[in-house]
């Protein structure tokens, strides 16, 4: 199996950007991942690339947390001026942050960055099913609350 490599690297990068919210330590995380990926070219002989390329990002995100304190997080996202679309982004990261840190990253990996099942399965360790189960729970989770916030600013806006 082969990857598109700078399909990847956008993904790679996003990931790790999603962990350490800083652009520098991002772009550094992203290439030392894929240095060690080219310079482990046996492991694609596996069928898993993605899954070691995701793991070694993983690992060196950890790595750089535990070195540092958390540097000040940028969560705003440029050009969104207008005030629908900030409402729904703060719903949406609200809903996001009652996740817990296993769950956001899946949804990330599987919603954001499109990383197949069966990479992710073996990612994480676990079967198939054990992913769709996981990942439709999630999800579920996420819409109960997004429907749940939605409804209450409805009613605020009703009692103005």
């Amino acid at each position: 199996m082969s990857i598109d490599l700078e399909e990847q690297y956008d993904r790679v990068y996003r990931y790790c950007y999603y962990r350490l919210r800083h652009t520098q330590l991002a772009e550094d995380i992203t290439q030392e991942a894929f240095l060690r990926y080219f310079e482990s070219r046996g492991i694609e002989n596996t069928g898993r690339p993605l899954a070691f390329l995701y793991t070694v990002a993983r690992n060196l995100c950890i790595d750089e947390y535990r070195k540092r304190k958390p540097l000040e997080r940028s969560d705003n996202l440029p050009g969104e001026d207008m005030e629908s679309a900030l409402l729904d982004s703060v719903i949406l990261r609200q809903a996001l942050h009652e996740l817990t840190e296993h769950e956001r990253e899946l949804v990330l990996l599987r919603y954001v960055n499109e990383v197949p099942v069966s990479d992710l399965a073996n990612f994480y360790g676990i079967s198939r099913f054990a992913l769709y189960r996981e990942t439709k729970s999630v999800l579920k989770k996420l819409e109960r609350r997004i429907s749940d916030e939605s409804e209450n600013e409805k009613a605020a806006e009703r009692n103005i």
